[in-house]
């Protein structure tokens, strides 16, 4: 909503601008007319020239910007050149030079059908289209910022409605000067260097923006800043709104559906996946050309814990009902700044055995499009493109597959013999959580989401700083020893030798990490109630404690067997400019 509002000022606050001078006549003539038939078309063929302008232009860029990281760099290097549009309005009379002289054109022509007594809605019509035009120098730059940002975020209803929110705004900035006639004329000149400084601090901001987002693609600035706050941002937004509780947490939230062999409820259709950034192990696919399919999108992302645990289930499914009628897509949302890094991505991919295609939703467009919330996320769509049922988070794998079985016969397509649901035979981090012992949540280190933080003084955020682990940690409490930097999403270690502890009760412990700026593996040692871990050691760390920290990625620090008690966790960086995102556990 507030984009919207702001869509709408933006296009309001066009007629502040210098620019607008050459336009302001021709809207004036025909203030003493009736509005109808005179002031009404010019609005209408105004908001048209828009439209197509805005059509051209949203078609032409969009594949620009998905297709590739190439493309999204072209998508930035178009934004800067309309922000600094907006900084000099003389660039924005060269750069629209030629929809001015059209719109001249086309208001030469008018004004001639009303010299010779032929000006009627038609000739309005046509001036509103001129009218359009001519504020080309005006309108381009913020319309072409918002072009540009829909490019980069994907075609989706809500660009539409920032376009039109835009239109809107210009409109009613236009309807106001035929109401009022002459009379606003001369208090617009008083107040265009108010419009003209608005322009620029607009130009300046959209400057500060591209430089961010283009920072963004180097994966050492990406575990600095937090390129994804934005999402974080969207989904407290989307909390606010009605919606179903967690029972465990975001990325553990449940959503029963219907019980499998009963009619399957029609939930939606299947949104459009335009808005992805890029597609692994497939070309771009939509919804048109998944009809007569069966379509399971999977949204994870591929340091959960929970959508790890998830996709041997899913890549079962993939393979065994691959030749009935069933596509499975990935859509890869990132929760931490590096999974938007494509080259992480690409490598989970294959680490993971994932062969059906993955959308890569950096710009949480498809995510938007479902209206989705959690990692991980199953939609089912039949073969008419309905979603027709959806599940959140682990569990409940022989209903979910029950469900697909169902949706194929639907679409009078055959299946596997054997109807059992997949046996699975699970070990690392895929192996499913101990439900009965899990009683430590999922616990971030950055200051944007930090809880239980038990260092003495508190985090000090976004700056270099000393911690100690205090003499005793509570249940669930963690701390930091050493010199370190809490970013918005991560802790930083600025010197070799700093610790993390936990006191925590679960059957596993697994830490979201990532080595250096500079790449370099970062040595570390673990340790469980004082001692090394031996046989409790986790996939990534020998008995003795010993591991690296050469990927960014989840690692698997703790696997208990046997009885599962309330412990200490402690881990020793050896080497400096390790990150810790989070703890997670099973």
């Amino acid at each position: 909503m507030l984009l919207l509002v702001l869509a709408y000022l933006g296009g309001v606050l066009t007629i502040l601008s210098p620019c607008i001078l050459p336009v302001l006549p021709f809207v004036f003539a025909r203030s003493d007319r009736p509005f109808l038939r005179s002031g009404l078309p010019l609005l209408i063929g105004m908001a048209l020239m828009f439209a197509v302008v805005a059509s051209l232009a949203a078609v032409s860029s969009q594949w620009v910007a998905q297709a590739n990281q190439i493309g999204r760099w072209i998508a930035l290097v178009v934004m800067a050149v309309f922000a600094l549009a907006l900084l000099w309005p003389a660039l924005a009379d060269r750069l629209l030079s030629p929809f001015q002289r059209l719109g001249a054109r086309l208001s030469a022509s008018a004004d001639a059908a009303s010299d010779a007594g032929r000006g009627g809605v038609g000739t309005s019509l046509l001036i509103g289209i001129a009218t359009g035009l001519l504020w080309a120098p005006c309108a381009g730059p913020i319309l072409g910022l918002i072009l540009t940002g829909a490019a980069l975020q994907g075609a989706s209803v809500g660009t539409s409605g920032l376009l039109l929110a835009y239109a809107l705004g210009a409109a009613t900035s236009l309807a106001l000067a035929i109401w009022i006639g002459g009379r606003v004329f001369a208090a617009l000149k008083r107040r265009l260097g108010v419009g003209e400084w608005v322009r620029r601090g607009l130009g300046i901001a959209a400057l500060l923006a591209v430089v961010a987002i283009a920072m963004g693609w180097d994966t050492g600035v990406l575990t600095r800043l937090s390129t994804v706050s934005t999402a974080k941002l969207e989904q407290g937004l989307l909390d606010v709104l009605p919606a179903q509780e967690p029972v465990a947490g975001a990325a553990m939230m449940r959503a029963a559906a219907s019980t499998p062999g009963q009619p399957l409820p029609v939930e939606g259709t299947l949104p459009p996946l335009a808005g992805a950034t890029g597609w692994l192990n497939s070309p771009p696919l939509d919804a048109q050309a998944l009809r007569g399919k069966v379509v399971l999108v999977d949204f994870w992302t591929y340091s959960c814990i929970n959508c790890l645990r998830a996709m041997p289930y899913v890549r079962e499914w993939a393979e065994r009902y691959r030749d009935h009628g069933l596509v499975v897509i990935g859509v890869h949302a990132p929760e931490f700044a590096f999974e938007r890094n494509l080259a992480n991505v690409q490598r989970a991919v294959k680490d993971l055995k994932v062969t059906y295609p993955v959308a890569i939703d950096n710009d949480f467009a498809i995510w938007r499009g479902f209206n989705n919330k959690y990692w991980p996320a199953h939609y089912f769509i039949d073969a008419q493109g309905r979603i027709r049922a959806h599940h959140f988070g682990e569990g409940n794998y022989a209903q979910s597959e029950q469900i697909i079985r169902q949706l194929l016969r639907e679409a009078g397509n055959t299946l596997p013999g054997d109807d059992a649901p997949v046996a699975m035979t699970l070990d690392g981090v895929a192996r499913q959580a101990d439900m009965g012992n899990l009683k430590s949540p999922e616990t971030y280190l950055g200051h944007a989401r930090a809880e239980n933080f038990a260092s003495p003084g508190g985090q000090r955020q976004d700056q270099p700083a000393d911690y100690a682990v205090p003499a005793t940690l509570q249940h669930n409490q963690w701390a930091l020893a050493g010199r370190w930097t809490v970013g918005n999403e991560d802790a930083r270690q600025e010197t070799g030798g700093g610790r993390i502890a936990f006191r925590f009760h679960a059957r596993d412990l697994h830490l979201v990490l990532a080595p250096g700026e500079d790449g370099k593996p970062v040595r570390f040692r673990v340790r469980i109630d004082g001692h090394a871990p031996g046989p409790a050691a986790g996939g990534d760390v020998s008995a003795d404690g010993d591991g690296v920290v050469d990927e960014n990625r989840l690692y698997q620090l703790i696997r208990q067997s046997g009885d599962v008690q309330e412990r200490t966790f402690e881990i020793e960086f050896l080497d400096p400019g390790v990150r810790a995102y989070a703890f997670t556990f099973g």
